[in-house]
């Protein structure tokens, strides 16, 4: 069984930068040049990118296109998401070289057209971001950056879309993201048991190699990998021998 190692550039106007569980209040600069940074992550051994257009998450536009392309023209297998509201907007991330687009909010807010997607795309094109936060014992669906509620839970919509036949699920505990807390190992464990057809990537907390192996023991199928690289704690290269 296959086990990806996937390091994240969270890009807001233009630049590596974090935001501590989502708040565009509070955000930390890394870096000026994300293209450097992902071929920093490429020579390391990486093979899949995960990149985040923090202003299109907000905006619904993707206001980070150009450097999306930059990067995915440089040779990794990009995953990128944030602003993908409509098809138009699949087929602008594919022409600019991403392998697998991230479709959250429209995700939760309207699963049959994304559905649709999976269907006309095919399911290893698309990645749903499910991302949550659990209040009083229920997975909710923030969207829109994390900014707004819905009303759908995970544990309704993961196995729907598992029915409709998607593979690839993105799943980050907010709570955790940024927060260098580890990843709520739980949650991978409920997914495994409850979709294992689906190939969920945890994200949100990892702090250290433990964490990675933890991840893939509780049922993950890969890892997204974003401040602890930043910060140096660990290398991409590192993170792929453990």
């Amino acid at each position: 069984m296959s086990f990806d190692v996937i390091p994240a550039i969270d890009l807001r106007g233009g630049r590596v930068v974090r935001l501590k569980q989502g708040d565009y209040a509070q955000q930390t600069t890394y870096a000026d040049d994300p293209r450097a940074v992902a071929r920093r992550y490429a020579n390391d051994g990486a093979r899949w990118l995960h990149l985040v257009d923090l202003d299109g998450a907000r905006s619904g536009s993707l206001g980070n296109l150009a450097v999306i392309e930059a990067i995915a023209r440089d040779g990794l297998q990009v995953q990128a998401g944030g602003g993908v509201r409509e098809e138009a907007d699949l087929r602008r991330l594919f022409d600019a070289g991403v392998s697998r687009v991230v479709v959250g909010s429209v995700a939760i807010r309207d699963p049959e057209r994304v559905a649709g997607w999976l269907d006309g795309h095919g399911s290893e094109r698309v990645t749903l971001a499910l991302d949550t936060r659990r209040i009083e014992g229920r997975w909710t669906l923030p969207s829109a950056g994390w900014i707004e509620t819905e009303t759908r839970t995970l544990d309704e919509l993961a196995p729907w879309y598992a029915a409709r036949g998607a593979r690839h699920l993105l799943c980050t505990d907010i709570e955790r993201d940024g927060m260098l807390a580890g990843f709520n190992l739980d949650l991978y464990r409920h997914l495994a048991d409850a979709v294992p057809q689906l190939a969920v990537q945890a994200s949100g907390g990892v702090r250290s190699l433990d964490d990675i192996r933890a991840a893939r023991e509780a049922g993950a199928r890969g890892v997204i990998l974003g401040r602890a690289l930043l910060e140096g704690r660990f290398t991409v290269a590192e993170a792929l021998a453990c």
